[in-house]
């Protein structure tokens, strides 16, 4: 399969761009090329997924595009914002206003109620949080009957989609979602992804998310696979193909 990854400038309906990243780490005297020379550009009001073997790169090319973490060299524009020389407060507000996470272990403060964990992008940036999208979120997630409980009073399934509401109620330009249903059982890891599957569909959010586990990608439009710091293939799943996969899949957790 022909790879259509390159990145030539920044694309009208790209929310990130990234040309020629590579990332290396020293390890020993030995240097480990994690990217190498990465070009790809996530269209907006789209769900990627990025997969592919432990030490592939998929991670790092994530926290690399979201600013976690820096490249050795490469350009990413993000939002429209070149942020590979950004300073770290620069950085952080990017982060803060542009980007939403979620992450394999939740990362919920326990000493808030759910409805404060959710806001809290919201309000550490002085903002209001805008109550009608708030009841939306958790109206489709589900948990609108859970908002006054604190994380350890929910279940795992229940934290994760506190966390997902959390992550689109700022409305960033993308939602970065590493390994979101790693520590979650199949039925549960399943209404995660559809709901991160419906805030594309009907909020126009886009979704950019790493995972191990093949059946959790199906529930994108495009699977970018990754093998030695290099993107090996690059598919695009048509509706009546993610919808013929699912179903698959659905049947397969009931047997």
């Amino acid at each position: 399969m022909t790879v259509h990854t390159a990145a030539r400038g920044h694309a009208p309906d790209d929310v990130v761009t990234a040309t020629a990243l590579v990332k290396t780490y020293r390890q020993g005297a030995a240097e480990v090329r994690a990217l190498d020379e990465v070009s790809v550009g996530i269209r907006r009001a789209r769900f990627t997924a990025v997969v592919g073997p432990s030490g592939s790169g998929k991670s790092t090319l994530m926290h690399c595009v979201a600013g976690l973490d820096t490249v050795t060299s490469g350009s990413i524009v993000l939002d429209g914002t070149e942020i590979t020389g950004l300073s770290d407060r620069q950085l952080t507000r990017v982060r803060r206003k542009r980007i939403g996470f979620v992450f394999q272990s939740f990362n919920l403060l326990p000493q808030l109620t759910a409805y404060e964990n959710i806001v809290l992008p919201v309000t550490m940036s002085g903002g209001r949080p805008d109550r009608d999208l708030v009841d939306h979120l958790c109206d489709v997630l589900g948990i609108a009957h859970r908002l006054s409980h604190r994380p350890a009073e929910l279940s795992g399934g229940q934290q994760q989609r506190v966390a997902v509401a959390r992550a689109l109620v700022a409305r960033p330009a993308v939602v970065f979602a590493d390994e979101p249903t790693g520590n979650l059982d199949s039925r549960a890891g399943a209404e995660v992804l559809t709901m991160l599957r419906r805030s594309v569909d009907e909020l126009g959010q886009t979704v950019v998310m790493v995972t191990h586990d093949p059946a959790a990608a199906r529930y994108a439009d495009r699977v970018l696979t990754l093998a030695d710091g290099r993107v090996v293939e690059d598919e695009h799943i048509t509706p009546s193909g993610r919808t013929a996969a699912l179903a698959g899949d659905a049947r397969g957790r009931r047997r």
